[in-house]
């Protein structure tokens, strides 16, 4: 009986890793035909877009303190497009419901 249940054991073990293993796939294939799914991303770019606004102003502020530092390193250029330019084109050139980098 002890036998028994540690292949029992190993059977559901395996089976369950399987499963788990082929989630993100089949979530994946779901989410690329789903036009539901980016009818909700759209819907909840209603709250992303003003959150995106408030980091690229947090962004921009934190530019301008560290701009001194940033002139003393010689790395202004890229200060700038971490802390302002990603957010603003994030926020404002970022099609809607958008996932990827696409704009």
């Amino acid at each position: 009986m002890r036998r028994f249940k540690s292949k029992a054991a190993a059977l559901i073990t395996m089976l369950l890793t399987m499963t788990v293993l082929a989630m993100p796939v089949s979530a994946r294939e779901y989410a690329a035909n789903s036009e539901d799914l980016k009818a909700g991303r759209m819907a909840a770019e209603i709250v992303v877009r003003p959150v995106s606004f408030a980091i690229a102003l947090l962004g921009t502020a934190a530019f301008v303190v560290t701009l001194p530092f940033s002139a003393m390193g010689g790395n202004v250029g890229e200060a700038a497009d971490t802390l302002v330019k990603g957010p603003f084109d994030a926020t404002f050139k970022r099609c809607l419901g958008c996932v990827e980098d696409s704009y």
